[in-house]
């Protein structure tokens, strides 16, 4: 998962004051200091570190906090927020709408990968019916035109440059006057990269911007930068009005934390992180959902949204109503794992799931897992109707396992492995017997449903400790107002 390593830090830093007797000034200061260190280390500027230090510090007052206050969730909570604050400048970006024509120009450092994010926020607004378009305004890098045209022609979307025209403003002007008479509605101008010592480069930026007039300019930023996201951030702020920013290559071993940085200077929102190369590996960054998996509390929402994409429509109110009967049949399991491979990165799957990440997809186990899946799959493939829908495990006696082994070609003790994994997501399934179906059988309004005693029956116990035991869930869901504000905190309550 994208800062997997800090938010390990934090959520270890977290665990360790939960396992204090007493909560006094030495277990915040101690447990501030392992979070400092932390952000420190994945590359956040140190001011930013100093004032969410003093802001924690102002707004945990251990000794103001009466008796029967759980300090230990308002740490968590303090922690929760100051997080996010850094990571959200309270104002929203610009969205695009359809059949209005907007034009969006892309700006940042060489080598971030401004190109290939063109093209993925392309794709992105065509998968959800916009008629978008790619201007290569890039005359200073060899082989930028040819790259975005090999990529704009894979993803289906139009695009235009110039092989020997040499002034980037003359093309970006060109190419958005024919796609607005083209009627596009999200015309994407894709500029040189520069770093702040290029002062040239940056006058042509402010010149394309002049001449094209966009309603949003986003900054791309490649998350490995370190401490210089800052002050390179804070450069392009300075010269174009950055709006938004897109962090790229979150896949890596990269620490990240200048992420958080760019944000700082900037003052704008981060509005998708690239988490690969391929064109659907680019997600919709919503700053509660990222903070709530950095600490290791999931995103069930997020979750419950990539479920929606990969689960035929027709097929959600039949999914949701098994759900609620807590009835899970090896086909049910058949299905999910086939859902499960549709949704992406394993890694990045199990992330959104509340304390799963740890015990479902040990860290560098990605492959391993993702085989096991399929090997499990392939067995089910041997099973008869009869089999793969019976909830009773008890049916599959010696001869039967004997039979799904040689059919599939896998050991009998693999078979007996696939079954007890099947008992265990099947006790998982049974906890949410009762969940209350929306209307419609609309999977996005499932997080919103979702009250204290689902939820408690969902998190790992060592994560409800945390917050205090149930007692503790139910006063924080009060607590933050209503269950969709709640819902916030584990990464829902998003607006559809």
């Amino acid at each position: 998962m994208v800062l997997a390593e800090l938010g390990g830090q934090i959520a270890s830093a977290l665990q360790k004051m939960s396992n204090v007797t007493i909560i006094d000034e030495k277990a915040l200061n101690e447990c501030l200091k392992e979070i400092t260190r932390a952000l420190l280390h994945s590359d956040v500027s140190f001011p930013l570190v100093r004032e969410m230090q003093n802001n924690i510090k102002k707004i945990v007052n251990l000794e103001e906090l009466a008796a029967g206050h759980n300090k230990r969730r308002i740490i968590e909570q303090a922690i929760f927020s100051e997080l996010c604050k850094m990571l959200d400048p309270g104002k929203p970006a610009f969205a695009p709408k359809k059949a209005k024509p907007s034009v969006v120009m892309f700006v940042g450092l060489q080598g971030a990968g401004k190109t290939t994010t063109c093209t993925k926020y392309a794709y992105y607004h065509k998968k959800k019916g916009y008629k978008p378009a790619l201007v290569c305004a890039d005359t200073f890098r060899a082989g930028a035109f040819d790259q975005l045209k090999q990529n704009a022609t894979k993803a289906g979307i139009p695009f235009y440059g110039s092989y020997t025209e040499s002034d980037p403003v003359k093309i970006a002007v060109e190419g958005v006057d024919m796609f607005k008479k083209e009627s596009c509605d999200l015309i994407i101008v894709d500029t040189s990269g520069r770093h702040k010592q290029e002062a040239t480069l940056f006058e042509e930026m402010r010149q394309v911007a002049e001449a094209t007039k966009p309603d949003l300019v986003i900054f791309v930023m490649d998350s490995s930068i370190g401490q210089a996201a800052f002050d390179q951030a804070q450069a392009f702020k300075q010269s174009v009005a950055v709006g938004a920013v897109i962090i790229t290559k979150m896949d890596g071993h990269a620490k990240g934390g200048g992420a958080l940085s760019a944000v700082a200077a900037t003052k704008s929102p981060v509005i998708f992180i690239g988490t690969g190369e391929h064109m659907d590996e680019f997600e919709v960054f919503d700053v509660k959902p990222f903070v709530s998996r950095l600490l290791g509390m999931g995103d069930w929402s997020g979750f419950v949204d990539k479920l929606q994409d990969v689960v035929p429509k027709d097929q959600q109110p039949e999914l949701l109503e098994k759900l609620s009967q807590g009835n899970f049949t090896l086909r049910i399991m058949y299905d999910q794992f086939q859902n499960l491979l549709n949704m992406g990165p394993l890694s990045e799957v199990f992330s959104m799931l509340p304390g799963a990440a740890a015990q479902m997809m040990p860290k560098g186990h990605e492959k391993e897992s993702q085989a096991k899946i399929k090997r499990y799959m392939t067995m089910m493939d041997s099973m008869t109707n009869e089999e793969l829908d019976s909830s009773n495990p008890k049916m599959f006696n010696e001869s039967r396992m004997m039979r799904i082994a040689r059919g599939s070609g896998r050991m009998v003790r693999e078979v007996m492995e696939m079954l007890e994994e099947y008992k265990r997501l099947a006790k998982m399934w049974s906890k949410m017997k009762g969940l209350k179906i929306p209307k419609n059988g609309d999977m996005s309004a499932l997080s919103r449903n979702m009250n204290a005693q689902h939820m408690s029956k969902v998190l790992p116990p060592q994560m409800l400790k945390q917050f205090g035991g149930m007692g503790g869930l139910q006063s924080l869901m009060k607590q933050m107002g209503s269950g969709k504000d709640m819902m916030g905190m584990f990464g829902g309550g998003k607006d559809k």
